[in-house]
């Protein structure tokens, strides 16, 4: 596998999924041993020809020897093209690129609220990522999506714990926790309301995912439905730390977990009285 040379590529320092990736690029061999940095620590004297408010937003790669910049999914393909020959002809491709470039700017514009960093007065003073309402629409559409899906098929493993519902219920309840919960950071915090909402959709995403372990092996486990429940559960607690955590994070009162788990308390309960 060959080395891309005096290339540097910048991560987000405050992006922990950026710094594995990165980290494994120089490990593996993709790049040199001094091929990675983050742009925080860059000054514009050492790259003159770097949009600081781009490398933000899309990671950058810095040919050392000729100053030229690329951004974003350009970036990844130089570096995989160089240690994998063989998949030039997929970045070459104008609809491969087209996707890959919309499913990079998907993750980026949300890879804050996929893995979260820490608040702090130091983040404040560097050039951060740009908000992008489209994208984040988008992640919390499929984020809804996914989980309906998922809990839809699982709840149909507690069958005699849980009434039977229509097949939609589970999406109904899932874009009813982002109205519920978008309305209540919005009386007492709307500038931290999309990233709030992002992380909390990415706990009902990882919850979800979660559960498909026992949903895909249930026919195989002939489980009774007290042992789904109790998987359920144990999820269920999981994703309330996570979310304590999470807010925490994002410096939030106990007041936004204590709402979240109100919502899922009255639609547990709408579902009992109406069945």
């Amino acid at each position: 596998m060959a080395t891309l040379k005096n290339h540097l590529i910048l991560f987000d320092a405050e992006c922990p999924m950026c710094r594995v990736y990165t980290r494994a690029f120089v490990e593996s061999g993709m790049l040199d041993q001094q091929g990675r940095a983050a742009y925080q620590d860059i000054n514009e004297q050492a790259c003159p020809m770097l949009d600081r408010q781009r490398a933000a937003n899309e990671i950058a790669l810095v040919n050392q020897e000729t100053g030229e910049v690329t951004y974003g999914i350009q970036s990844l393909f130089t570096v995989f093209a160089t240690s994998f020959p063989v998949l030039k002809p997929f970045f070459l491709f104008k609809p491969f690129v087209w996707l890959m470039s919309k499913l990079y700017a998907f993750i980026s514009y949300n890879r804050r609220v996929i893995i979260p960093a820490a608040i702090t007065s130091e983040a404040s003073s560097t050039i951060q990522p740009s908000f992008r309402l489209d994208y984040r629409i988008a992640y919390l559409l499929f984020s809804c999506l996914v989980t309906g899906y998922i809990l839809s098929d699982y709840s149909l493993l507690l069958k005699g714990l849980i009434p039977a519902g229509n097949p939609f219920r589970e999406y109904m309840i899932c874009g009813g926790q982002v109205l519920f919960q978008g309305i209540i950071i919005g009386a007492f915090d709307r500038s931290n309301r999309w990233e709030y909402l992002g992380n909390m959709m990415t706990i009902s995403f990882a919850g979800a995912l979660l559960l498909l372990p026992a949903l895909l092996l249930a026919p195989w486990l002939n489980f009774p439905p007290v042992f789904y429940g109790g998987w359920f559960m144990v999820v269920a607690g999981l994703m309330l730390l996570e979310h304590i955590r999470r807010s925490n994070l994002l410096q939030m009162s106990y007041g936004i977990t204590f709402s979240w788990v109100l919502y899922r308390v009255l639609v547990l309960l709408f579902i009992l009285i109406t069945a």
